[in-house]
């Protein structure tokens, strides 16, 4: 069954930096994009980064130049660079497929997260 696996958040000061990861369980991986996906508090979920299977990106305007996403296809991981980090990037990130959000059992399903905190 899929499975979603963040890691990596935490505290940073602002202008620091973060590395994310999400490791997926399934099959699903390989042959499908991928996205972070962020909810700060008081707010709605909203795309972050994708990136393809082949590897092609895309990214919110308020993150573009600042984050990096990439993948490993061979480790089932997708990671989120963050740099120069801003406290409105503080919220919980998440990982899922794109555009489509996983499903199972007709709901869909989100990982635990992984907390941000930027704050000095």
């Amino acid at each position: 069954q899929e499975q979603l696996v963040e890691s990596g958040g935490g505290l940073v000061q602002p202008g620091g930096s973060l590395r994310l990861s999400c490791v997926a369980s399934g099959s699903f991986f390989s042959s499908n994009a991928m996205g972070w996906y962020r909810r700060a508090p008081g707010k709605q979920r909203e795309l972050v980064a994708t990136i393809t299977s082949g590897g092609s990106t895309t990214y919110a305007n308020s993150v573009k130049g600042r984050f990096t996403i990439s993948r490993d296809n061979a480790k089932n991981t997708v990671y989120l660079q963050i740099q120069s980090a801003e406290p409105q990037d503080t919220a919980v990130y998440y990982c899922n497929t794109y555009p489509h959000i996983i499903m199972i059992n007709g709901r869909n399903y989100w990982g635990q997260g992984i907390q941000v905190t930027v704050s000095s």
